[in-house]
């Protein structure tokens, strides 16, 4: 219905546009066909009206609906451009901009009076002052605290939350379990994906090792995967940070500047975010917590698929990868047998169960 509406109206423009256009073309259709000045409603006029409003309504309705897709395509850019922009840049930069305007107005008052160039140096001057304050204040953004403190603290006070950004690190990606818990609908937020980590996997992807060349095309694979499988919003941040070379560096810089939090499962980079106060959301620690809990004297079922380091242990996993060390469990590789746990041992590398045959905690305990 709004298109509609909107195609009348540009019908009804070039109706008017086209009247006034022909009627600026009549004296000189006047003169050639030799009709007296200050005669305006002849049939000739008339039908020149009749003629451009016309022609240039026509044409109006036929590229109303070109001008409506058009807009629509710029402001479906924009928007998605501004969304990635946080809204202390963007409270900042309006802020900014008030203040250099004043002041390029008071400033060029005095000078707009000067003959000749005043008229050129008054609007110069107020651009130049304009752009070195923008430029000030977003390369210090990180020191004006208070805005993020205000915006945030509206946020609490209306009970709404803000929409909170989850930047992918190339780890992350081509780890590939980011899939699954994307389809578990645990995150929340939209998914951000630097341009300069889509170079990196491309870079990886055309590596002449076998194995890069494998692992950076299944990266490419899983973020086609969120992008066109998954419910939760991906969007595509295009700027890079041509001062910095490392893509940690800048993935740090990246959530500094939109207020984000890093997927990963690099630990480097996670000990870098905790000293910057960067949250990180570790893909190998969210395995970690939700790993079953295992006690002490609890009961099991493994099967031993190797021996151990140590002479006589054997060597069991769970279906989450958990190693089970059995003490003594070597002679029974090949087997499912029931195991009774002795401890479990958390590393950084993940969590170790300890346990031993429970034919032989019967038989050491004098149980028949």
């Amino acid at each position: 219905m709004a298109r509609k509406i909107i195609r009348v109206i540009g019908t009804l423009v070039g109706i008017v546009l086209g009247v006034y256009l022909f009627e600026v073309i009549l004296p000189f259709v006047k003169v050639f066909l030799d009709i007296p000045r200050g005669v305006y409603f002849t049939p000739v006029s008339i039908g020149y009206y009749a003629i451009g409003g016309l022609l240039f309504g026509l044409i109006f309705y036929l590229l109303t609906p070109i001008f409506i897709y058009i807009f629509l395509r710029v402001v479906g850019w924009a928007d998605s451009k501004l969304k990635m922009v946080p809204t202390q840049d963007i409270a900042l930069v309006a802020f900014t901009l008030i203040i250099t305007l004043l002041i390029g107005l008071l400033l060029s008052y005095p000078i707009y009076r000067i003959p000749v160039i005043g008229i050129f140096i008054s609007p110069i001057l107020t651009f130049f002052l304009v752009f070195i304050g923008v430029r000030f204040v977003l390369s210090r953004k990180e020191e004006f605290t208070f805005v993020s403190t205000l915006f945030n603290r509206g946020a609490r006070s209306g009970g709404a939350e803000n929409e909170v950004f989850k930047i992918l690190d190339t780890s992350a990606v081509i780890d590939g379990r980011i899939v699954d818990i994307c389809k578990t609908g645990f995150l929340e937020g939209v998914i951000v994906v630097a341009n300069f980590v889509l170079e990196e996997l491309r870079h990886i992807a055309d590596s002449p090792d076998l194995l890069k060349r494998n692992r950076g095309r299944r990266g490419l694979d899983v973020l086609n995967k969120i992008q066109k499988e998954m419910d939760i919003p991906v969007q595509i941040y295009e700027g890079d940070f041509e001062d910095i070379n490392e893509v940690d560096s800048k993935l740090v810089k990246l959530a500094k500047t939109i207020n984000g939090k890093i997927i990963t499962n690099d630990f480097n980079l996670n000990k870098v975010c905790e000293l910057q106060g960067i949250a990180v959301l570790n893909i190998n620690e969210l395995a970690n917590a939700v790993k079953p809990v295992v006690l002490p004297g609890e009961e099991m079922a493994a099967q031993i698929i190797k021996d151990g380091k140590e002479a006589g242990q054997g060597v069991a996993y769970l279906d989450d990868g958990t190693m089970i060390v059995v003490e003594g469990g070597r002679r029974f590789i090949g087997e499912t047998i029931e195991v009774l746990v002795t401890s479990v041992l958390q590393t950084a590398a993940g969590r170790m169960i300890f346990a031993k045959p429970k034919q032989d905690a019967e038989k050491y305990s004098g149980v028949k």
